[in-house]
């Protein structure tokens, strides 16, 4: 109940927030000041010659000449990266106004004597030496943009004109480290351009974030898994755990009231998946061109991953599936290393990320480029099931994604009776259709899981929409249909009268694909 008021809270003060900055009524952060001291030649750094130097116990540093040209940081900037990002952003495609608006609604949403700790993932290592592509905690995303391991955000609730106080932990400058692993942000970009107001050295969080919270009744963190910048004795202390020095303080999770928030996207946030959705959706014409019997699977995973990357994409947004034949009657089927097979179907569940944003769309399509009767068959009655539900995707309609659902499981029953298959009792939600029809979409692929799927679908949500039908190599079907696994996934933006498909450009149209695989170049 408390969670559902707070939810209501932050929607009905949302777009008021909005225009409100428009007036200046919200204090912003000062992107412009960093543009004009790196410009007047100051960037600041550790002293190269410390013995302390990545591990100093102060914020003591030394002002260095340096040209805006070359000045750099541990991600892009608008200064540094003026290609990817314009004037005032953060993170491309989102402004430093729109940080500021989302701290300012959390922080408004808190009683007095509050803070929240939202803390950054740790480098995850592969094996000695060997890290994985780093990947940012999408809530500590979400709140400041900063995308370096190893960090922490503190946020204090005031009387200030702010309404908080923001503190950052970050790594300093180190021009030994850097030499090694790449440019770090530092300690004083993070106020300049992150618009904290104070940074520290993340060496001294552990330290500092104990004096911190004692100041405060009320303290919003989540419990840490290993992969977090958050030590275990601290965060039992804050839970009051047993065998602690256990604070006097009420601690409550962030995580669900930033979920809140995340799964009403803003303008900005859909502009950029609309992009994602378009890359991936060109890829995926792409790949239907390059698929063809002599393919591996992983190498048509390598073309869609190569065709996002080429139009701007920074990662997969997951593991693909790219299924080949009977394969597909595993829904996370990931393996992706068996050979094509000529009268096939291909099913490709995949997506690109782009600055921070997922695309998650699947499309299932002919080996040979021809789709059999049989194919057409069953395709058809996802295709149906896909196209009904997606126009049940508006707030206006007043129905939840569980409600989609059970039309997806009517509407793919009513398709196999036109095809005079019966299926066993209970099997259509067990083996031929087991999963949900959607989940929400947004920074992680299954965004916002602590949202419920029995809540009415708002404008500004974005869900995906992914009937499939999978036919088992069982006797009680027909044999033409057996080892049939399709599902046609669509990522859609929740309208208040009509919905809007992110993924609209990749053909899912009998007529369309065909199209697309003849026109494949064969000889690549």
């Amino acid at each position: 109940m408390a969670t559902r008021t707070l939810a209501a809270r932050l929607f009905s003060h949302k777009q008021a927030l909005y225009k409100a900055a428009t007036i200046n009524s919200i204090p912003m952060i000062r992107p412009a000041s960093a543009a004009a001291r790196i410009a007047a030649g100051s960037l600041y750094r550790q002293p190269s010659g410390s013995l302390l130097a990545g591990f100093s116990t102060s914020t003591k540093v030394e002002r260095v000449k340096t040209p805006v040209a070359t000045a750099q940081y541990g991600q892009p900037t608008w200064m540094t990266h003026p290609h990817l990002m314009k004037e005032g952003e953060i993170t491309p495609g989102l402004s430093a106004q729109e940080f500021e608006l989302r701290r300012t609604m959390l922080m408004q949403s808190l009683p007095k004597g509050s803070i929240v700790i939202s803390t950054s993932h740790r480098t995850r290592f592969m094996t000695n030496n060997i890290f994985y592509p780093f990947h940012q905690h999408t809530d500590f995303y979400y709140l400041c943009g900063f995308n370096e391991p190893d960090s922490a955000l503190v946020l204090e609730k005031n009387d200030s004109p702010r309404g908080y106080k923001m503190t950052m932990f970050v790594a300093p400058k180190n021009a030994n480290i850097e030499m090694w692993e790449g440019a770090r942000t530092g300690i004083e970009a993070a106020k300049e351009i992150f618009g904290a107001d104070e940074a520290i050295d993340a060496n001294l969080f552990r330290y500092r974030i104990i004096d911190m919270t004692s100041r405060h009744e009320n303290v919003y963190f989540d419990y840490p898994s290993p992969s977090v910048f958050m030590p275990m004795d601290i965060a039992k202390k804050l839970l009051n755990k047993p065998d602690s020095d256990a604070f006097s303080t009420t601690t409550k999770g962030l995580s669900p009231l930033i979920q809140e928030m995340r799964v009403i996207k803003s303008e900005a946030e859909i502009k950029i998946m609309r992009q994602a959705g378009e890359i991936s959706g060109k890829a995926f014409i792409e790949t239907m061109k390059f698929t063809n019997p002599k393919r591996l699977e992983h190498q048509v995973y390598a073309r869609f991953d190569y065709e996002c990357r080429m139009r701007g994409s920074q990662m997969m947004a997951y593991v693909p599936v790219v299924a080949g034949g009977s394969n597909a009657l595993t829904m996370h089927y990931v393996n992706n290393d068996q050979p094509l097979h000529d009268g096939d179907l291909l099913l490709m569940d995949a997506g690109g990320e782009l600055n921070g944003y997922a695309s998650d769309i699947t499309r299932t399509w002919p080996v040979n480029g021809k789709f059999t009767e049989a194919q057409k068959d069953l395709y058809g009655v996802v295709l149906h099931a896909n196209k009904e539900c997606i126009k049940l995707c508006t707030e206006e309609n007043g129905l939840t994604l569980n409600q989609i659902h059970d039309v997806s499981m009517r509407l793919t029953k009513e398709g196999l009776a036109r095809l005079g298959i019966k299926p066993l009792a209970h099997d259509v939600d067990r083996r031929l259709y087991p999963h949900h029809v959607g989940h929400y979409l947004g920074m992680d692929v299954h965004d916002t899981g602590d949202i419920s799927r029995s809540r009415p679908l708002k404008e500004g949500m974005v869900i995906t929409i992914e009937p499939g039908l999978y036919i088992p190599r069982d006797p009680a079907y027909p044999e033409k249909y057996q080892g049939i696994g399709i599902r046609i996934e669509d990522n859609v933006v929740i309208g208040k009268t009509v919905p809007h498909v992110l993924s609209v450009t990749a053909p899912k149209e009998i007529v369309d694909i065909e199209y697309c695989c003849a026109s494949s170049a064969k000889s690549d």
